[in-house]
């Protein structure tokens, strides 16, 4: 039977996995994801990582060897190790797509997310030193976050936008990522290089706008607000990316920034475990998947192009939102709230965990 996730490619989506550990890089796993599944690229976060050095004793060895007092830097030099063989493993898929894809991502410290100066910073230093064409750094879309991304869009670098929610949020995002370019050119800068995602968060919305709707009896929209949330971005994409003042910088030898669907795992049982990736399949977009939606994707998953299917039923949701008096952006501010919080927890956590276990290895 053919492999689904392998049909994705010829419908213009890219699938990254969510996930990485050192076992996984080393042991021929991550090729392996790249040889019989067409994985393209790799995002981590501060939860991510948690899971892989707090959870397991694959990183004591490594740990011991690391001649540092401070724990966040004794973190950094574990995911700057996993990050850097994780792009040497996909650089081949990065020069076949001529630098479209092949891209494995790092987060700055989600302590950082309502500070400029220090995004900026640190954004800086982990590219220099992780020291890879196909590196990208995530930064959250925060009010903070925002002005960051251009910057570092004007610097050159390569960067994941993450924790989008709102259709207004990924204007803003959009903007700064053309800005930083524009800013690139007038300096007269190359920009053929750059490459950025914009990370678009979806079972999350549902997660949240679930429980609103089932109090206002609204039984219809359950598990719908979400796509129909992405769908609505991917028509802002098409006009932003293929409109006259982008065209002026493809031109120079820019990139379209692709809007990357995040948090597809299905929070809701209920619901199809592949529905966030079935919905929202089409040209020019990553899809970045954990490993338990990847394989119930490779066991069942239907690939068609489907992200521009029903475009005025989910403009009408969100009419009806509107009607029944639901806030949508106030909800997408909350849950970006809460996204840096859901990175702050486990990075606190991580750090905690090296703590006590380089107590111990002691």
């Amino acid at each position: 039977m053919s492999n689904p996730l392998l049909q994705l490619k010829e419908h213009g989506q890219s699938i990254w996995i969510d996930y990485i550990r050192r076992d996984l890089i080393h042991n021929g796993g991550m090729q392996a994801f790249i040889d019989q599944d067409g994985i393209r690229g790799v995002t981590s976060n501060p939860a991510i990582f948690e899971q892989a050095i707090a959870q397991s004793n694959l990183y004591d060895e490594a740990m011991k060897s690391i001649n540092e007092s401070d724990t966040v830097r004794i973190y950094e030099i574990l995911a700057l190790q996993d990050i850097q063989a994780a792009c040497d493993v996909f650089l081949p898929v990065y020069e076949k797509s001529n630098g479209g894809d092949g891209f494995v991502s790092l987060e700055v410290s989600p302590r950082l997310a309502n500070d400029t100066q220090g995004t900026i910073e640190e954004a800086k230093r982990l590219f220099a030193e992780v020291n890879r064409l196909n590196v990208m750094i995530k930064v959250p879309a925060t009010a903070a976050g925002i002005p960051a991304i251009e910057a570092l869009i004007a610097d050159g670098l390569n960067i994941n936008v993450t924790l989008i929610f709102s259709q207004s949020a990924y204007e803003q995002v959009c903007e700064a990522y053309i800005r930083g370019l524009e800013k690139r050119v007038e300096a007269g800068q190359t920009i053929s290089k750059i490459a950025s995602v914009a990370s678009v968060f979806i079972s999350r919305i549902d997660a949240k706008v679930d429980k609103i709707l089932e109090e206002k009896d609204l039984n219809d929209l359950l598990g719908k607000v979400g796509i129909a949330n992405l769908k609505l971005v991917y028509q802002q994409f098409k006009s932003i990316f293929h409109g006259p003042r982008f065209e002026k910088l493809k031109q120079a030898g820019a990139s379209v920034q692709r809007p990357l669907w995040a948090s597809t795992s299905t929070k809701n049982p209920n619901y199809r475990d592949v529905i966030y990736v079935e919905t929202l399949i089409g040209p020019d977009t990553v899809n970045t998947l954990p490993l338990s939606t990847l394989e119930a994707f490779r066991d069942h998953g239907v690939a068609a192009t489907t992200v521009e299917n029903h475009i005025d039923e989910a403009k009408q949701i969100m009419d009806q939102l509107d009607e029944a008096g639901i806030n949508l952006d106030q909800i997408m501010d909350q849950l970006l709230e809460e996204g840096v919080e859901k990175f702050v927890t486990p990075f606190d956590q991580l750090l905690n965990s090296i703590e006590e276990k380089r107590g111990v290895l002691r």
